[in-house]
């Protein structure tokens, strides 16, 4: 969980499709919320886990976020307490917004959605229309009454293109990607094997993704022992081949935030001050990556053999 966290109040819960609530969460006062931009997401405790959610509703709504949870047979706790504890008049710990996914200035997009994928990129959308740009979207899913909020999006004036699977079979990631017209921003979100096809097909320098867990790779760095110093709290750290940063951090009674423990989340993002970071997660761009100023420590290590970090 992030440092600053917020109490807030479940407000309404509503069916978005089969297996999808979405969560409306307000300031128990009715205070404004803290800003947040297309893409965002925050992170959320239930039932004693803390996961992200993407945001889902309107940035110009100020008193109120909006977030849609899939009841994931495969849940971890998370999800299936929002659908079977959590209730309207209920309060949550949520921390500040953090976007690692913005919508960047682009004359046109082209959005490409699979499952509960389609919640950042509904305010994307919503955004994208605000702005006036051209946009369409390819939307699958499993089936059309697993897809959530496609009343939303066709109320937006965009091309929306539904591809619900036991219909018309998965996404022609071929068809849609051949000709993508120069200047328009590719942005994705949903299951790995989505990403993964996009990723293999879209030109390059134009895909923005989320992923909503890391996926299986074999790391090319090397897992030997690096020391870190933390400058802001004066202690050493050792870090041995079998652990991480963030580990030992923890393990010398530092507090740092942290969540997913797997690149993805972007809540242990930490900066460096001084050594080349061995970057290892899914979240920093590739400018990000060469420019070696922040470092997800959950999972990235050191290519330097020493970092100093603002710890």
């Amino acid at each position: 969980m992030s440092e600053s966290t917020m109490r807030l109040l479940v407000r309404r819960m509503t069916w978005e499709a089969e297996d999808v609530l979405s969560v409306e969460l307000a300031h128990p006062e009715g205070k404004p919320l803290p800003a947040w931009t297309p893409g965002a997401h925050v992170d959320v405790e239930v039932g004693g886990l803390t996961r992200q959610y993407s945001l889902c509703g309107d940035p110009r709504t100020p008193d109120l976020y909006r977030i849609a949870v899939l009841n994931e047979a495969a849940s971890r706790g998370g999800s299936r307490y929002v659908h079977t504890r959590l209730r309207p008049g209920g309060h949550v710990t949520v921390g500040e917004p953090r976007n690692h996914f913005a919508l960047e200035d682009a004359p046109a997009y082209l959005f490409i959605a699979g499952g509960v994928g389609i919640t950042p990129l509904l305010a994307m959308a919503r955004e994208a229309a605000h702005r006036g740009a051209d946009w369409r979207m390819v939307y699958g899913g499993r089936c059309r009454a697993s897809m959530a909020f496609t009343g939303e999006l066709a109320a937006l004036g965009g091309a929306l293109t539904l591809v619900p699977q036991d219909e018309l079979g998965h996404v022609d990631l071929d068809t849609e990607l051949a000709h993508v017209p120069d200047g328009t921003l590719v942005y994705a979100c949903g299951p790995e094997p989505l990403l993964k096809a996009v990723e293999e097909r879209c030109p390059g320098g134009r895909l923005r993704l989320e992923r909503f867990a890391a996926p299986s790779v074999e790391s090319a760095g090397v897992d030997g022992e690096f020391e870190v110093e933390c400058r802001a709290s004066g202690v050493k750290l050792g870090v041995g081949a079998g652990t991480s940063i963030l580990a030992a951090a923890e393990k010398a009674g530092l507090d740092v935030p942290h969540s997913c423990r797997e690149g993805i989340c972007g809540s242990c993002e930490t900066r460096v001050l001084e050594g080349v970071p061995d970057h290892r997660d899914f979240l920093l761009s590739e400018t990000e990556h060469a420019a070696g100023t922040s470092m997800m420590i959950c999972v990235s290590r050191c290519a330097s053999g020493r970092l100093v970090l603002d710890l």
